[in-house]
């Protein structure tokens, strides 16, 4: 995992976990609470599935690098 996978994924948990807190300190009703927090974990599983599509990408990118390197390295 690099160090931007890294960054983006704590601020994402420190993001969520602040909503998370905000929505729980609020006065408000029960169910109007329990819409609140759907609607932010849905906005966080959204977040992550795209983080993860992006990580797929990328482990992708790297497998075609490291195979075409080790093709090169066979034909020297």
């Amino acid at each position: 995992m690099t160090s931007n996978t890294k960054i983006i994924l704590g601020m994402l948990a420190a993001a969520a976990a602040g909503a998370a807190i905000g929505i729980l300190l609020a006065p408000e009703k029960g169910s109007e609470l329990r819409r609140k927090i759907k609607n932010g974990i849905d906005e966080v599983m959204e977040d992550v599935a795209e983080l993860l599509a992006v990580g797929k990408e990328e482990m992708k990118n790297m497998y075609a690098g490291a195979k075409e390197e080790f093709e090169q390295e066979l034909e020297r």
